[in-house]
């Protein structure tokens, strides 16, 4: 875990849940997969309409179902995959995930840092002037003088405040929810939607889900628990 940063609510609940759930996962070894697809334009006004159109056209569409079990971590209850989940995932050599406990949509609201779970964010670019800063050194060992302001920065955030950063290269300011993480190991944002266990999805599902909020920018995240 980078230093300087808790992992947010979601996922910090999310161990602790397969902590007090032992026994219940298809191979507790290999551990839990997620696909985090997060709106990183939607504002605090407008997340949880989005949230309720996007559930909508997924339960129409016999992704999900309407109703709610106990199927997803970070979460009390989510929702579990419908009739027609398959027909948007690239599924070749996943034949069993829908007999996984954990195998739902698990939709989340409010000021998050959506994170990829496992392993250290690489670099980060930013999105005036595309410079690359990197976190980690050749060995993969953090580079603290580097990571700190970005690390403030996830702090500032959580506690309700924007933390804004200069670009070193280009001095330009930039919100934290626009800097480009390297394989998208962090997500800022007020809206989530957490695919539990799901194969990958078809990226023809990922731009009309883009679509469906608003056109907005979205950042998708693969990563384990």
């Amino acid at each position: 875990m980078t230093p300087g940063f808790r992992l947010s609510g979601r996922f910090a609940a999310s161990v602790t849940k397969r902590r007090a759930c032992p026994g219940r996962y298809a191979d507790p070894i290999m551990g839990d997969y997620f696909q985090t697809l997060v709106d990183v334009q939607a504002g605090p006004d407008e997340a949880e309409r989005l949230a309720r159109d996007v559930l909508d056209w997924l339960v129409a569409s016999g992704v999900v179902a309407a109703g709610r079990t106990d199927c997803v971590l970070g979460a009390d209850l989510g929702h579990p995959p419908g009739p027609r989940a398959d027909a948007v995932l690239d599924g070749e050599g996943y034949p069993s995930w829908r007999d996984l406990w954990t195998n739902g949509l698990d939709i989340a609201t409010g000021r998050s840092v959506f994170d990829a779970g496992q392993g250290e964010p690489s670099a980060v670019s930013c999105p005036h002037c595309a410079t690359t800063i990197e976190l980690v050194d050749e060995g993969y060992e953090l580079v603290r003088e580097a990571w700190e302001p970005f690390g403030e920065a996830m702090t500032e955030w959580s506690e309700g405040r924007d933390g804004i950063i200069a670009c070193p290269a280009c001095t330009r300011a930039v919100e934290p929810a626009a800097w480009r993480w390297a394989d998208d190991y962090f997500a800022f944002g007020h809206l989530g939607f957490t695919f539990w266990n799901w194969p990958p999805l078809r990226p023809e599902f990922v731009a009309e889900f883009t679509r469906r909020l608003a056109g907005h920018r979205t950042v998708l995240l693969d990563g384990k628990l």
